[in-house]
């Protein structure tokens, strides 16, 4: 990214709110700073939250833990959400028996940095984890993961398959440790890193084995291992159905007489974009004609491998859940999963995800655990991905630390709240990028939606979500939509002011 580049608003701020900022960013600072040295020891002294959870479990047994992280996965990528081709049945078992949260979404749709706030409940802005560039410059070791508080609070702790993070995850204290950190994998004989007690040992390639029936695999052999009554927090990851795609063999011959339907915007590049910025236009990530991405050159094979992918996880996730079952773990283990982005599958004839359109930033979100949530409760309160690492926390009966910028979300699982979100704010950083997607900053509320693409010549685009579901009628100058504008305007810029700015990894 060019140095010049800050993600700023246009209008020169006030001196007021140049001082409240930079005071805020200044506090910041200096407050994570202050974490390296004493947050996590802090965890399990006297009233902190990990003495808290110390105190509250002498009384009530501390869940286990396992996150299932899709990679790509649409929200409507589940049968359970309605999709007709794709079947979901072991996905479709922890939303049923729990809870489904209908519009949960990210907030920056690219791998690295949406891991990023998977893991620290911060945004890409706070961790400096801007975009998938510098993977070998570490998070802010001042940061804590979630992963290291709970350690603190007296769990044992796993990842497995895909983590793709800026480096500082492998380098953690992790009691077990199988993954890579590319952004795929050689899905025919993977390669991945072993290690145990925070020590990671070097890359290995694995021979005729499909990267997440390996990773899996390797989750159940560690659930197997005696941890002396110690709850566990187990993060399974997975890479499929990330590019190119490709499928297990048992999977072969999956969709091979199925129709895959042509999304109503898929011919909108044969009318010139109507209503599209130029920059939209004139991106690389089209389905067809990108010859970096050759698993992309038709709708058909993409969705169907697509698809396939996500079916290969939806067999590990049952692994994991029949192996819990047969241990009588199950109910004992609270299951969240999620993805870090959603998929474009040919709406504008796209492909890939980092625009702030929907395909591309909505994602599945559900937990089950009978003992707090009980089955069937669907809420429809927006929910972001900064809320996963507070949610995890407070299942544990752990205060989430106040840097972190999320909030728990398991209370609306016992009742709704329309007071929960009305607005968020969305970033997108990496430039250049191989799909020519350029950055951008947006607001999203319940109703409307606003796109600011920052670099000259800046473009814009606006939708009321309400009207148009499907962004097809683009509203920005509109003068109807005069007032509205506006004040989507400076709600933005104020929410981007909310979130304190670290120096970018890498820079």
């Amino acid at each position: 990214m060019p140095e010049k580049f800050e993600l700023q608003p246009s209008a020169e701020p006030s001196p007021n709110e140049q001082a409240a900022k930079e005071r805020t960013r200044r506090e910041f600072l200096q407050g994570t700073v202050a974490l390296a040295g004493s947050l996590l020891a802090e965890s399990m002294a006297p009233g902190s939250a990990g003495a808290q959870t110390t105190a509250m479990q002498s009384d009530i047994k501390r869940p286990n833990l396992v996150f299932f992280l899709g990679e790509g996965q649409r929200s409507n990528a589940l049968s359970l959400a309605g999709n007709t081709i794709l079947k979901t049945p072991n996905h479709d078992r922890i939303g049923s028996e729990g809870a489904v949260f209908r519009n949960a979404f990210c907030t920056n749709a690219l791998c690295a940095p949406a891991r990023a706030t998977l893991l620290t409940g911060m945004y890409s802005r706070a961790t400096g984890a801007l975009s998938n560039q510098h993977l070998d410059v570490p998070l802010p070791a001042d940061i804590p993961l979630f992963t290291d508080l709970l350690r603190q609070a007296g769990y044992e702790i796993a990842i497995v398959g895909k983590v793709h993070t800026h480096n500082g995850v492998e380098e953690r204290n992790w009691n077990y440790y199988f993954g890579h950190n590319a952004p795929g994998n050689n899905y025919a004989n993977p390669f991945f890193k072993e290690g145990r007690d925070g020590k990671v040992g070097p890359e290995r390639q694995y021979e005729d084995v499909y990267p997440d029936d390996l990773a899996t695999d390797r989750a159940i052999e560690w659930l197997k291992e005696d941890r002396g009554g110690k709850p566990f927090c187990l993060l399974v990851w997975f890479v499929a159905p990330h590019e190119p795609f490709f499928r297990a063999r048992r999977h072969f011959d999956l969709y091979r007489n199925v129709e895959i339907p042509k999304p109503a915007t898929f011919d909108d590049d044969l009318k010139g974009y109507p209503g599209k910025p130029a920059c939209f236009a004139a991106a690389q990530n089209k389905i067809g004609t990108t010859p970096a991405h050759e698993s992309t050159g038709s709708l058909e094979g993409m969705a169907k491998d697509y698809y396939a992918g996500l079916v290969a996880v939806d067999d590990n996730i049952g692994k994991v859940l029949t192996f819990l079952e047969a241990q009588n773990l199950l109910d004992e283990t609270a299951i969240v999963q999620s993805s870090d982005h959603g998929f474009f599958l040919g709406e504008w004839r796209l492909f890939d995800k980092r625009l702030m359109h929907e395909p591309s930033i909505r994602v599945p979100m559900m937990i089950r655990y009978p003992k707090r949530i009980p089955p069937g409760v669907v809420r429809e309160e927006q929910v972001l991905d900064i809320d996963v690492a507070p949610t995890i926390l407070d299942l544990a009966g752990i205060a989430p630390p106040a840097h972190m910028e999320g909030k728990s979300i398991l209370p609306l699982t016992r009742a709704a709240d329309p007071d929960f979100r009305k607005e968020w704010y969305y970033e997108y950083f990496e430039w250049p990028n191989p799909e020519g997607v350029r950055p951008h900053r947006g607001i999203r509320t319940e109703r409307f939606k606003l796109i600011h693409y920052v670099m000259e010549p800046e473009e814009f685009e606006m939708y009321n979500l309400a009207a148009d579901p499907g962004e097809t009628l683009n509203l920005y100058g509109d003068p109807a939509y005069k007032d509205q504008q506006k004040e989507l305007w400076d709600r933005m810029v104020a929410l981007q002011a909310q979130v304190p700015q670290r120096p970018r990894i890498g820079a």
